[in-house]
């Protein structure tokens, strides 16, 4: 369990070595600190009855590449081990141009294989999530 990552939304650790092999639970990009309860999404002002006030895409994008970074460092890993990242959006129609401009700037020098599928909705009100897998150098 990574101690400066958001805590998981549900009971499942945020990896699981296998040999040389570092497999990330989905990743989303809350705020380490907050919890389900609380929408500590970067960007994201919701009211009272949940209907957004703000919202920046952007800023989820850089805080899940953040805590995903996190995650991998605090496991024995690093950025640019990763091999495969898999990114879930809730409207790519909406967001893949930003998510696609903002990915090119973090993974310039890594670039692992990828797939982007939209999805209809996450277990909290955010727009992207990413599910990972990186080598660890012993």
């Amino acid at each position: 369990m990574s101690s400066k990552a958001p805590k998981p939304v549900g009971l499942y650790p945020h990896t699981r070595r296998v040999g040389n092999l570092l497999f990330l639970s989905g990743v989303g990009p809350r705020i380490a600190g907050s919890d389900a309860t609380d929408s500590g999404v970067p960007g994201l002002t919701l009211d009272k009855f949940g209907n957004y006030l703000t919202f920046d895409f952007e800023a989820q994008c850089r805080n899940v590449f953040d805590n995903v970074r996190v995650i991998l460092e605090e496991n024995g890993s690093k950025w640019e081990n990763l091999v495969d990242v898999t990114v879930f959006l809730v409207n790519m129609k909406r967001d893949f141009h930003t998510y696609n401009k903002l990915y090119a700037e973090y993974f310039k020098d890594a670039q692992p294989c990828r797939t982007t599928v939209e999805i209809n909705a996450l277990p909290s009100p955010i727009a992207i999530e990413l599910k990972c897998i990186a080598t660890i150098e012993d």
